[in-house]
């Protein structure tokens, strides 16, 4: 590895974030071409079906493309998709040198890097690894279980309450926090929560940024039982519930009528299975899910060893109470031994509100 590569692998990085939440199926990528040690192209992929990253930079490149250096998150792709073989694209554009993030864990896409070096280019693998594949632990995630990435967010006070014992929640956290909660729903894919959050709330669960995309929306109703007067289905956007297997078949039609998709699972201790969900998620395209609660929905996922990452909002105020809700309930493990434990992790303010965000799936394992 050469003293510029993390240099020029981060401003890849950077291109690669552009497409977060837009790509899926496909993982966000970012590419840079550098000869000299001046960027002559730079590119990302926008969305599936479209070019891939390194198309973009080779073409913003054109002939400086030729005896230069290519940065690329993601190992390039070595089959023919959606789109030409990216590996062939650089060929032609006479790269001497690439430099990969990830390695494609992908069976029908990797090769890539083994390909280019069978025809004489020098290829650097393993640059950044740990950055790069949390910006596609999506998609890394996806294709090594077949299970969607998961994020827990939710938003607390200091001693983890998330509302009074009246149930008044609004609002716990200040309006640059609940920004921020916004930018991650135009980043992933889906939305969960649970039929208690609607009842109690009635949310929209819409991404409210300028220009932001809404996430498709599921909600958790076991026996169909929610009003159709719910604003969450009033809402433009694809909105999926997931029932059991013995819900009402005149319910599902009426909100099919809505537009609304209906998943019939099977049951788990008397509520859907989650996992099978998180299975029909991803053949379905989802590859990310930000679960947002309840407290009972939390509970389940981390009590089925579901979440892979975690974003705990923290107001600075004390509730206290007994009956005033916690943000994860469920059963709960019986020692400390066998608590989640975050890894990674960061601390980030957010005026009177902090944000406590890390990992339990380290994104680089998934290699």
């Amino acid at each position: 590895m050469r003293p510029e590569d993390e240099i020029f692998m981060r401003l890849a990085i950077r291109e690669g974030r552009k497409g977060l939440g837009r790509t899926s199926p496909n993982p966000p990528v970012g590419a840079v071409v550098v000869k000299e040690g001046k960027v002559v192209g730079r590119g990302y992929h926008r969305r599936a079906g479209t070019p891939h990253a390194e198309i973009h930079a080779l073409r913003e490149a054109g002939e400086a493309a030729r005896g230069a250096t290519l940065y690329v998150t993601l190992e390039p792709c070595n089959h023919y998709g959606r789109t030409p073989p990216c590996t062939e694209a650089i060929l032609t554009a006479g790269i001497k040198r690439v430099v990969i993030g990830c390695q494609d864990p992908n069976p029908k896409a990797r090769g890539g890097a083994e390909y280019l070096a069978s025809k004489g280019l020098e290829v650097e693998t393993g640059v950044l690894l740990e950055e790069c594949a949390i910006l596609c632990r999506f998609f890394l995630k996806a294709i090594k279980s077949g299970l969607p990435w998961v994020l827990s967010k939710a938003a607390m006070s200091l001693d983890g309450r998330i509302a009074t014992r009246s149930g008044d929640s609004k609002w716990i956290t200040g309006e640059r926090a609940r920004r921020y909660g916004h930018r991650l729903r135009n980043i992933y894919d889906a939305i969960l929560v649970g039929k208690g959050t609607i009842l109690a709330d009635n949310p929209a669960l819409t991404c409210r940024l300028r220009g932001g995309r809404n996430p498709i929306r599921i909600i958790l109703d076991t026996s169909l039982s929610l009003p159709l007067e719910a604003k969450v289905f009033q809402e433009e956007g694809r909105v999926i519930v997931w029932c059991g297997e013995e819900a009402l078949a005149s319910k599902e039609a009426l909100l099919r009528e809505w537009g609304v998709e209906i998943w019939r699972l099977p049951l788990k201790n008397g509520w859907v299975d989650l996992k099978a969900g998180l299975f029909c998620a991803v053949k379905a395209g989802i590859l990310s899910v930000l679960v947002e609660g309840g407290a009972k929905v939390h509970g389940s996922f981390f009590d089925a060893s579901l979440v892979d990452e975690i974003a705990f909002f923290y107001g600075s105020l004390i509730i206290g109470g007994e009956g005033a809700p916690t943000a994860v309930g469920g059963q709960g493990p019986l020692k400390l031994s066998e608590a989640k434990r975050l890894q990674n992790y960061r601390v980030r303010r957010f005026g009177d509100s902090f944000l406590v965000e890390g990992f339990l799936t380290p994104p680089a394992t998934l290699q």
